[in-house]
């Protein structure tokens, strides 16, 4: 098997979707007594079947994290390197069709919003960026790790899929991480969100994780933009994915992200709605399927919703994002990529963790519990 592409295109859409709809208590049942779970497992465990179950699902999923991850959360926070971007997607306020002022920090800004970061207290930091391969390239990415790498324990960058020689070149200057979204895996409506740029082209962003793991990239994010299509169908295409990657590229870790479509300039609805109790049992059936990912939940979320997920399976959390290139000194009234939720200061999430009984955590997990 070359790629993911090939074990994707022996799978149809609505055929995995009447699969997951069909899934009765007793296959939910069956999928929370076992000790090693299967794809089938997690059909049922996001399956409308499973609702009833929610609670056993928060209590078993509190479990296995804590056996595996400890009464810790990682902290971490995004930088906006940029809001250029030569993709139309119907659902990003950085859409090259949105006519709004673009920016792209130069070095010595982003030296001024890595220094407002270091004085919150952070030593993780996820540069991200919109898809622009004049002003944002390989060579400007390889400048600003330089820079920064000497303040930080762990940097991860969420930016436009490459190739992996170009991945392969950014290693050695301290990256750690990409985070690479599909957005849906729904063929159809992956056109329909993205109809212009290089974003267009599903096979070259689906296979964006192969080569990362053939770039040996120490740790992946992967995760679906829940609101465009069908959330259940997408995230079991998701656990395929990882389930894939896994075992293909065992060297990498994973990571997984759950971020449900925000409002930002121009928005976009949803196609599909998902409650916050739809968004507690996700979480719990990523855990259940897969004690070794890492589950992310980001300022999107609600700070109630984010209070109650703390104890249920979530291992790193952002706070005091800003979502706009220099956000937080140097151009804090640039283009937001989203609207936040949750806009309370790190401070006062370390000690809302602080207060449930966990550990919040400032650098990487590999420095930290080696």
């Amino acid at each position: 098997m070359n790629s993911f592409t090939d074990l994707f295109n022996t799978y149809n859409w609505n055929e995995t979707k009447a699969s997951i709809y069909a899934k009765t208590p007793a296959d939910v049942e069956q999928a929370l007594s076992s000790s090693k779970r299967t794809l089938e497992d997690f059909k049922a465990l996001v399956s409308p079947a499973a609702a009833p179950y929610l609670e056993q699902m928060a209590q078993i999923s509190q479990q296995l994290t804590q056996k595996r991850f400890g009464k810790v959360l990682q902290m971490y926070v995004p930088l906006y390197l940029s809001n250029e971007c030569n993709n139309i997607c119907t659902y990003c306020g950085f859409s090259y069709d949105n006519k709004v002022k673009r920016k792209t920090l130069s070095m010595m800004e982003v030296m001024q919003e890595v220094a407002a970061i270091k004085e919150m207290g952070y030593e993780h930091v996820l540069l991200v960026t919109g898809e622009d391969n004049v002003n944002v390239h390989v060579d400007y990415f390889k400048k600003v790790l330089q820079l920064i790498r000497p303040h930080f324990a762990h940097i991860s960058m969420e930016i436009q899929p490459m190739d992996e020689e170009d991945y392969a070149q950014l290693i050695p200057f301290g990256l750690n991480t990409i985070l690479v979204y599909q957005e849906t895996y729904h063929q159809e409506d992956y056109k329909k969100h993205h109809p212009k740029g290089k974003k267009s082209n599903f096979k070259y962003r689906v296979e964006t994780p192969d080569r990362l793991g053939k770039a040996n990239i120490h740790k992946m994010g992967l995760g679906v933009l829940i609101g465009l299509e069908d959330w259940r169908t997408d995230c079991f295409f998701t656990a395929l994915h990882l389930n894939y990657l896994e075992k293909k590229y065992w060297q990498s870790k994973y990571s997984l992200s759950f971020p449900r479509l925000r409002p930002y300039s121009g928005g976009l609805e949803p196609k599909v709605e998902m409650n916050d109790r739809e968004l507690v049992q996700l979480i719990c059936a990523y855990r259940l399927f897969n004690e070794e990912v890492e589950l992310s939940i980001s300022t999107r979320e609600s700070p109630a919703f984010r209070n109650n997920i703390i104890k249920l399976g979530i291992t790193s959390i952002s706070a005091g994002s800003k979502t706009n290139p220099g956000g937080y000194t140097v151009a804090p009234e640039s283009l937001e990529q989203f609207e936040i939720s949750d806009e309370r200061s790190p401070a006062e999430i370390s000690r809302l963790i602080t207060a449930q009984g966990y550990e919040a955590v400032w650098k990487d997990w590999d420095n930290c519990l080696a």
